[in-house]
């Protein structure tokens, strides 16, 4: 009976795939001059940062710690939120409806905690004992003379980066494809051969800046699609007449989901102090006590971003009722497909623009914090521990460390089956549960030792890839929760039973000072 009422009353917005692929082919060409036009205003900001770049790897990777209060703000937002949320987001928005609003509210929550107490003291430390990397932060806060520590954490970011910037691969690839009917594979080239060049060009600050620009570009999309969207659908009485009444009444309930569910998308939050490019964004502000400005000016952001696309897949959901009247039955295509239909070419170009400045403010800001690790962690601190190395030459060496990644990536990018959702949430709860609570017990507790450190991040980040492969444990609640919460016991367990430096009273008060 419910689809029944349900095909009745929705069969005015239904579209098909024959009507989607008229109304694409015939704004492709000017939407794709559009993007292209997005593209090269983008490698031109790269062009202009590689002089600045190339002064040493301070400069590359942190941009020098000359970072604006509005540039950190939107950097750390934007390149935190990747091709998750205009994809993964609104295809979960497709398929739960507003429930899936508590995956938004629990990221947003921390990360304006983060801002607020966190980064202050992450940027205090960083500068009075010239880290540049997390590996640089952990190494130093805790007297890791023999590198055990720093070979550890560059380990467990290289693991889950890897797999972080190969989401964004295939993100880019859905993208194409759904937008302007090139296949996957042809995407995902393309994508990597983009972010390659800029990043290995313009380095941190070419990344910032235009992860500030990219910043206003999803914003924009992300509140206008929804709006006309619903204005054609009839205006806001008619969307929440309609998503009131779709599945029973589910579809527009924000409470639909089971506990273990609930508890998962408020966990999402917790990946963000453990994620090493969020990470770097506190660390290169030029003034710390702006942070709490930063704060307001992100969490903004990250509602305004949020909530667009929640209500982004809830229409589109209205439009297209089953997934497979989509592109290649994807409901992660949901965002292109909705532009398409109702935005002017130019604005459809925007759009498509916006979803590559989602994953490239990720995946370059991703590939800087795997380079960091290999180039300044391995290559500077442990094979060349105590020499001197020209600065240039670490530049150049990073460059050719990020074209290596970007192969990496691209071959399993190329291999994955599985939607960028799940890719980039298994990312990020790896990397949140080795150091979101590692990190925030470095910094908030002097009583934490090297040992609880090393044990805590193994321990978080084995939890993650073990309870994936346990179907029972996997569909009850994100593997990140129990990733966080094992690695904070065993963190604390171990510092309680082992030595801290001789030193800790001094290192602790260099990040309250």
């Amino acid at each position: 009976m419910a689809l029944e009422l349900h095909s009745i009353r929705f069969k005015p917005l239904v579209l098909h795939m024959e009507e989607i692929q008229t109304l694409a082919m015939e704004v492709d060409q000017v939407a794709l001059w559009s993007f292209i036009g997005y593209l090269a205003f983008i490698i031109i900001i790269g062009i202009y940062a590689a002089r600045f770049s190339s002064k040493g790897i301070t400069h590359f990777f942190i941009g020098g710690r000359k970072m604006s209060m509005l540039v950190v703000a939107l950097s750390a937002v934007v390149s935190g939120r990747s091709a998750w949320l205009l994809l993964g987001v609104t295809g979960m928005a497709f398929s739960m409806g507003f429930s899936a609003v508590w995956a938004v509210v629990g990221y947003t929550v921390v990360e304006f905690f983060l801002f607020f107490f966190y980064a202050p003291r992450i940027r205090r430390f960083s500068e009075h004992k010239d880290c540049i990397t997390v590996p640089d932060f952990f190494a130093e806060r805790f007297n890791d003379k023999n590198g055990t520590l720093r070979s550890v954490v560059v380990i467990i970011i290289i693991i889950f980066m890897i797999a972080y910037v190969s989401a964004q691969f295939v993100a880019g690839g859905k993208a194409f494809e759904s937008s302007f009917y090139i296949t996957e594979t042809e995407g995902i080239l393309i994508t990597s051969v983009i972010v390659l060049f800029y990043t290995m060009v313009g380095g941190f600050l070419a990344v910032s800046l235009t992860d500030t620009i990219q910043g206003f570009f999803m914003i924009i999309a992300l509140l206008v699609l929804p709006v006309i969207a619903i204005y054609q659908m009839g205006g806001a009485g008619e969307f929440i007449a309609l998503a009131a009444t779709f599945g029973d009444g589910h579809f527009f309930n924000p409470f639909a989901l089971s506990i273990g569910a609930f508890i998962g998308f408020i966990g999402i939050g917790l990946g963000s102090p453990g994620n090493p490019h969020i990470i770097a964004r506190y660390m290169s502000i030029k003034d710390p006590s702006r942070l709490k400005r930063v704060a307001m000016v992100g969490t903004g952001a990250n509602v305004l971003m949020g909530f667009g696309a929640i209500i982004t897949g809830m229409a589109g959901r209205l439009y297209f009722p089953e997934a497979d009247m989509l592109p290649g039955a994807d409901q992660e295509n949901i965002y292109p497909v909705m532009a398409s239909l109702h935005l002017h070419p130019v604005l459809f170009g925007v759009v498509i623009a916006s979803i590559f400045a989602a994953i490239m403010s990720t995946a370059d800001s991703q590939l800087l914090v795997a380079a960091s690790a290999l180039v300044r962690d391995v290559y500077e601190k442990l094979i060349h521990k105590n020499k001197s190395i020209a600065q240039k030459k670490l530049v150049l060496l990073s460059r050719l460390v990020v074209i290596i990644l970007v192969i990496i990536a691209l071959t399993l990018g190329l291999m994955a089956e599985q939607l960028v959702f799940w890719l980039v949430l298994f990312a990020w709860g790896g990397l949140g549960a080795a150091f979101g609570p590692t990190s925030i017990l470095a910094l908030f507790w002097k009583g934490t030792t090297k040992a609880g450190m090393i044990t805590g991040m193994i321990s978080g980040a084995l939890t993650v890839i073990l309870w994936i492969q346990i179907p029972e444990l996997q569909d009850r609640m994100y593997e990140l929760v129990p990733g966080v919460i094992v690695s904070a016991l065993t963190t604390v367990i171990v510092s309680k039973l082992t030595r801290k430096p001789d030193n800790a009273d001094e290192l602790y008060q260099a990040m309250k000072a």
